[in-house]
């Protein structure tokens, strides 16, 4: 064997598996086709965040005025905002890049497949610098992650100039004067959130009831309020049965409620999810079972094929980056031997539009389907007394208990930094904290987290400030 362990793919799943393989003795390789850190740092979550905040302090020039502050005719250069954009990316690629060398990781770039083997798969590299290169180890991991989902045969299909997925929309030339974003899940809303704050006119199209449709619904309810008062137009509950290009924009043909409606604008962001990148590595070819694009796999990572792991957005969802990395160490020190992370613990959601929005657990509905009888607690910025002091009054907190055992099963935020908020509650149930340690704990005056003390109070009718 050449290797203990090959990873193929060096998103935040592979190379953090990569990293931890290699904390834990094993001789490791990582494959990578394209760049180091993978979607997530190099086309999504960090150089999308880099885009609103940009985005979020334009935005805050229009509002100097209620912090007794006055600037001349703000203006932005949209060039530089990408560019700023790639910067953070280009960095933070450095920084994986400098991991695998720390851990002597060796990296292989290429395009790999997967062949039968003594044991785990054989993996043959078509080179990056030309050439092939077949190498084998004891286990092979695949982290190979998920792409945007299109549609052709309704056009929703990139073409890099009037039809855009994530990738084309961090890198235009110019903002859109108008905008069309298809999904209002966090790719689309943070999209939304960004081109809007620098002037663009943007509608969301969702094919289900309500935006947002994995949050609380009364996050989401907020949510829409607040991004219409911000100037996003939203179709809910409209299916997209076509789309046209022509050389000055799109035409979109809608249906909702029985009703046909057209919209124009000059660019659409197609975000109606993803699909995992299983094709082209060999998998029909070994046996391994894929069910919609994800391979499956057992507790572990396992593919049912001997040394063979899937771990991230090509397992399953939720498509997110700290869950591939979860998965990825808790698969390695299964392989290791050890006693693996806890999988069931709670997975937070993101999203970084404005306001943000955050969440873990189960929502209210979601718990009464399992028949769990709840007490919820809320509790709104508005008399929060740093969120006053802020400017930030938008949003609130809210808090579901399960009544019969006092355990905190989901919480639910929007709000001004919410998403640095979250991780609080995340680790309350990941520690199954009850009401009773929840009351118990002291939150530091003056702060926005007083909120998620005070909405715990609320649910067991405690609450101080309100």
């Amino acid at each position: 064997m050449d290797f203990d362990v090959i990873v193929i793919g060096a998103g935040p799943g592979g190379y953090v598996t990569a990293i931890r393989a290699s904390q834990l003795g094993f001789k490791t390789a990582i494959v990578e086709r394209e760049l180091l850190g993978g979607v997530c740092l190099n086309w999504g979550c960090i150089p999308t965040k880099a885009l609103l905040k940009s985005g979020e302090v334009y935005e805050t020039l229009g509002h100097l005025a209620d912090y007794g502050l006055k600037v001349e005719k703000p203006s932005f250069d949209f060039a530089a905002v990408v560019q700023r954009s790639r910067k953070v990316s280009a960095q933070l690629n450095s920084g994986v890049g400098f991991l695998m060398k720390k851990h002597k990781i060796e990296v292989i770039e290429g395009q790999a497949k997967l062949e039968k083997g003594q044991g785990a798969p054989k993996v043959v590299v078509a080179l990056k610098a030309g050439g092939s290169r077949t190498v084998q180890a004891k286990h092979v991991i695949l982290a190979t992650g998920a792409r945007a989902r299109t549609i052709p045969a309704i056009g929703l299909e990139p073409d890099g100039e009037r039809v855009w997925t994530y990738r084309e929309a961090m890198v235009p030339k110019a903002a859109p004067k108008s905008l069309i974003v298809i999904g209002s899940g966090a790719i689309g809303i943070e999209f939304a959130s960004f081109y809007r704050a620098l002037g663009s006119e943007v509608t969301v199209v969702e094919a289900l009831p309500r935006i947002l449709p994995v949050e609380d619904e009364e996050v989401s309810k907020a949510a829409h309020k607040a991004f219409e008062k911000r100037g996003l137009q939203f179709r809910v509950g409209a299916s997209v049965k076509k789309l046209t290009k022509s050389k000055s924009g799109v035409s979109i043909e809608l249906e909702a409620g029985g009703k046909a409606e057209t919209l124009q604008a000059d660019v659409a962001i197609v975000a109606v999810g993803i699909v995992g990148n299983v094709e082209d590595l060999g998998l029909e070819a070994l046996g391994v079972k894929v069910e919609k694009t994800h391979v499956v796999t057992d507790a572990h990572g396992g593919t049912g094929v001997p040394g063979l792991y899937a771990i991230g957005d090509i397992a399953g969802p939720p498509w997110l980056a700290h869950k591939a990395s979860h998965e990825g160490v808790h698969c390695i020190e299964h392989i290791a031997g050890l006693k693996p992370s806890n999988l069931s613990s709670p997975i937070p959601g993101c999203t970084y539009s404005n306001p943000q929005i955050a969440s873990v657990g189960l929502t209210e509905a979601q718990a009464k389907e399992q028949k769990i009888e709840v007490k919820v607690g809320r509790f709104p910025f508005r008399v929060n007394g740093k969120a006053i002091a802020s400017g930030e009054t938008e949003g609130f907190v809210k808090t579901v208990f399960d009544a019969r055992t006092g355990a905190l099963i989901g919480a639910h935020m929007i709000g001004a930094e919410v998403t640095e908020m979250i991780q609080g509650f995340t680790l309350a149930i990941t520690l199954e904290a009850t009401e009773a340690e929840l009351h118990a704990t002291v939150f530091p005056h003056p702060t926005m987290s007083e909120a998620m003390h005070e909405a715990a109070l609320d649910a067991y009718g405690q609450v101080l400030h309100i």
